[in-house]
C-alpha cells in the first residue's frame, strides 16, 4: 500500500477509538488491518475503530443516505463488525464537527443499528437518541469465580446481559468473556455488565465487551443498565408515564441515561478528539499481513 491514510484518536468516557476518515469508502479495512491499528502495543491502540464514510458510498448504508449523510462503519478492536457503539456515535459526531462537516446542533448518523439522532451541545456534551430497548424474556445466569447471578437480557441494537452484584470486584478481571448459561440465548456472544447501586437512580458498572474485553466505558451498555435498573426499581416510564434518568458511573467517566414514556432512550456524555496524524504505509502493510498470517478472521457480529 503506497497511499498514506489519515487517522485521528478520540474517546468518550475513555472508551477510545481510532478514527479513519474515508468519505468515498476507498480505504480497505479488513479485520486484520483493524486489529493491527487497535493493538495497544504494536499499533495506535483502541477499543474499536470508527470508519467515517458517506452513507451513499457504502453498500450497507445507501438505503439510509436520504436520512443521514454520514455512516458510522464501526469495528470492534479484534476487527469484527458491530451494529452499534454508543460512545462511538458521540465521538463520531465530535469528529464530524472537528472536521467542519457539521456545527453544533442536531444531526443524523447512519449505523448498522439504524439512523441515530445526535445533538452537539455548545457546552461540549453530546446527546444521542439511542432508540428503544428490546427486552427478550429469556435471560441467563452469569458465573465468575464460583459466584452466579441472574442477568437481564437487554438488546440495544447489540445484546447485553445485565447483572446486579454487591461488589464490582466480583466481576473478576474481565479479560475473558464471563461464562453464561444457557449458551443458546446469545449464540454470537454478549456484552456483560456488572452493576452496583451508588444511590437513588445512581449506579456504577463494569463491562466486558464482545471483541474488546473489559473497556473503560460502553454507551449501549450504560443504556441497557439503566433500562434494567428501571424495571428492577418499578420505574418503567411506559407504566409510570414519567421519564426516568439514571446516572451511570463507569471506570472512564459518567453518563446520564434517560428513558422516556415512549421508550426512546437518550444518552448524554463527553466526546473528545485527542490526536491526528498519518499511518506509515509500510508499517500498515506489514502489520496487516502479519495479522492475516497469524490469526483467523473474527466472526462478523450483526446482532
Amino acid at each position: 500500500m503506497s497511499t498514506r491514510i489519515a487517522f485521528l484518536k478520540g474517546h468518550g468516557t475513555e472508551n477510545d477509538f481510532v478514527i479513519v476518515p474515508d468519505p468515498e469508502n476507498a480505504v480497505d479495512l479488513p479485520p486484520a488491518a483493524v486489529a493491527a491499528l487497535c493493538d495497544r502495543r504494536a499499533g495506535i491502540g483502541a477499543d474499536g475503530l470508527l470508519h467515517v464514510v458517506r452513507s451513499a458510498a457504502h453498500p450497507e448504508a445507501r438505503a439510509m443516505a436520504g436520512e443521514a449523510e454520514w455512516f458510522m462503519d464501526y469495528r470492534n478492536g479484534d476487527g469484527s463488525v458491530a451494529e452499534m457503539c454508543g460512545n462511538g456515535v458521540r465521538v463520531f459526531a465530535r469528529y464530524l464537527q472537528h472536521a467542519g462537516h457539521v456545527t453544533a446542533g442536531d444531526l443524523a448518523v447512519a449505523t448498522r443499528g439504524g439512523v441515530k439522532t445526535v445533538h452537539l451541545a455548545k457546552d461540549g456534551d453530546v446527546t444521542v437518541r439511542m432508540g428503544r430497548a428490546v427486552l427478550p424474556e429469556d435471560g441467563v445466569t452469569v458465573t465468575v469465580g464460583g459466584r452466579s447471578w441472574p442477568a437481564r437480557n437487554v438488546n440495544m441494537g447489540n445484546p447485553h446481559a445485565v447483572t446486579f452484584v454487591d461488589d464490582l470486584a466480583h466481576a473478576g478481571t474481565l479479560h475473558e468473556p464471563p461464562p453464561f448459561a444457557p449458551a443458546a440465548v446469545y449464540p454470537d456472544g454478549v456484552n456483560v455488565e456488572f452493576v452496583v447501586d451508588r444511590g437513588p437512580r445512581h449506579v456504577a458498572m463494569r463491562v466486558h465487551e464482545r471483541g474488546s474485553g473489559e473497556t473503560r466505558s460502553c454507551g449501549t451498555g450504560a443504556c441497557a443498565v439503566a433500562v434494567a435498573a428501571a424495571r428492577r426499581d418499578d420505574a418503567d416510564p411506559a407504566v409510570t408515564g414519567t421519564p426516568v434518568t439514571y446516572t451511570v458511573d463507569l471506570p472512564g467517566g459518567r453518563l446520564l441515561i434517560t428513558e422516556r414514556p415512549d421508550g426512546e432512550i437518550e444518552m448524554t456524555g463527553p466526546a473528545e478528539i485527542v490526536a491526528e496524524g498519518e499511518l506509515d504505509p509500510e508499517w500498515f502493510a506489514r502489520a496487516t499481513a502479519a495479522r492475516n498470517a497469524a490469526v483467523p478472521a473474527p466472526a462478523v457480529r450483526t446482532a
